[in-house]
């Protein structure tokens, strides 16, 4: 399918006719059910490292210019859109708590919780995960297993452009309510994000655990502790604090990853 939707893609640009040949509106519906069903991944990890699947973004948004617009019922609640909702039976093996919405064309493995919540199309959320209140899981977005996101957490989402890498938050993570990660930023895996961090493709993230501070950029390390910090820089107007994140420990890497969570928060005092 890659090289028929890269051509589809390519060609429909200038011949948009295309895009009503039932062929090929079967072939996009084909990509969209397979990413529903966790058969396709707009991202994957080889040999350690993330690469993302740049035609299957592309089939997402063949959808969006195909799909029809029209009304969406869920019993008393009534949308207009031009994707639908996923449907559950209870096979799935995830609980979904009223009011948790997923768009037709994300994943929820079994075993996942999704507390009132939302996540959008080309995501990908794997088993053992909680999605907590008001938690956001954005376009494409890729959360690992037994990953908690507190309330109010935002992951943006990333279809555009489409060799860019979407959100990643690997195994075991925590991220602390109303945390904010955005711009392709990767939280790796065992990390610990404190309240109200917000990691972007730019933020400084620094580790002062140690006489001489090291800098990251759009990535929080392995087993990180992290807590919102500040750091000075100067404008015409003067010097002001601008956000960063601060590295402030390490979670421990036993094999009990529960009780080394609850060591790291209690450890370095970490509000979640």
């Amino acid at each position: 399918m890659q090289n028929d939707i890269e051509v589809l893609f390519s060609q429909s640009a200038d011949n948009p006719e295309l895009l009503k040949d039932q062929k090929n509106l079967d072939l996009i519906q084909t990509v969209i059910s397979e990413l529903n069903d966790g058969k396709l991944r707009v991202c994957e990890k080889h040999d350690g490292q993330w690469q993302v699947n740049s035609w299957v973004k592309q089939a997402i948004l063949l959808f969006f210019k195909t799909a029809k617009m029209g009304p969406i019922s869920c019993e008393d609640l009534n949308f207009y859109d031009k994707v639908p909702l996923k449907k559950w039976n209870g096979s799935e093996g995830v609980r979904v708590v009223p009011h948790a919405l997923a768009r037709f064309g994300s994943f929820v493995a079994p075993g996942a919780i999704l507390m009132p919540s939302y996540v959008n199309i080309g995501a990908y959320v794997d088993s053992g995960t909680m999605v907590d209140t008001w938690a956001t899981v954005g376009s494409c977005a890729q959360v690992g297993k037994n990953v908690h996101l507190s309330g109010g957490v935002g992951l943006g989402g990333v279809l555009e452009p489409l060799q860019a890498t979407p959100v990643i938050i690997e195994d075991n993570a925590f991220i602390g309510s109303r945390c904010i990660v955005v711009e392709g930023a990767i939280v790796e895996e065992g990390a610990v994000l404190g309240a109200g961090v917000t990691i972007t493709a730019s933020t400084k993230i620094i580790d002062v655990t140690t006489p001489e501070a090291t800098t990251y950029k759009g990535r929080v390390p392995k087993n990180s502790v992290v807590i919102p910090g500040t750091i000075n820089k100067d404008f015409a107007a003067g010097r002001f604090g601008v956000p960063a994140a601060l590295i402030i420990g390490k979670r421990s890497e036993g094999t009990d990853k529960k009780t080394s969570l609850n060591s790291a928060l209690r450890d370095f005092e970490v509000s979640v």
